[in-house]
Formats: C-alpha cells, structure tokens, sequence
C-alpha cells in the first residue's frame, strides 16, 4: 500500500452523546479518510421510540447487539433482537422503539458514511 493510500483515524475522545432523534449515539467511525462508510453505536432507552426520520442518500444498517425492539421502516413493522440485522433503503421513513427491559443497542453501518445534512425529520 503506498503512502498516499494509508490512513490512520486515533479517537478523538468525544464519548457518547444525546441526539434530538431520542437516542444516544457513539460514533466510532466517520472521517473524511473515509467517505464510503461510517459506523455508530447507538443507545436507545427502555420504552422509547425514536424520532420517525430518513437518511437522504444514505443507507443504513442496524446490527443489534443488546436488548429488543420494533423497527419500522416506510410503515412496516418488524420485531428485532440480539444478532439481528436491518438494512433501511436511503430515503426511507424509520424509526424504531425499545420494548425490551434493558437499554436496545445496535451498531449503525451508513454508506456512504453519515453526515448531519442527510438527517431529515419527518414528525415536523
């Protein structure tokens, strides 16, 4: 691999944080080095739903890791647990609500990588 092909991303520090979508999310990875993808732990509470949204250009994937839930996408639902996966088109309406008796986490695989003006509300 030639020096001009290499790239290596060291944390930046920033934690968890609190999203207007009702969730927290971790963002482990999504730098400029690497436009094609990104990927984020997100935490979503016990007995919430997250704000009804859709990723412009973007598709998303769900890998759930700890707790359960119903995902709807574009007006399907779809129960969710531990080991499942989603793949949410770009574009389509989603959001996804924590029935279980512990916090619902899930990794969140975007391509191409996520970006802030890709996030639409869709309950305004």
């Amino acid at each position: 691999m030639t020096e001009d092909r290499q790239a290596i991303v060291f944390a930046n520090g920033s934690g968890e944080f609190w999203t207007e979508e009702r969730c927290h999310i971790t963002e482990l990875h999504n730098c400029d080095a690497s436009p094609e993808a990104s990927l984020a732990l997100a935490r979503v509470e016990v007995g919430i739903t997250t704000q009804l949204h859709s990723l412009t250009g973007v598709i998303e994937r769900y890998i759930v890791r700890q707790g359960e839930g119903i995902l709807e996408i574009d007006g399907v639902k779809q129960k969710l647990r531990v080991g499942d996966q989603a793949v949410i088109p770009a574009d389509a309406a989603q959001r996804i609500e924590n029935t279980g008796l512990v916090d619902l986490e899930f990794y969140c695989l975007c391509t191409p990588r996520f970006f802030p003006e890709a996030y639409v509300n869709l309950e305004r």
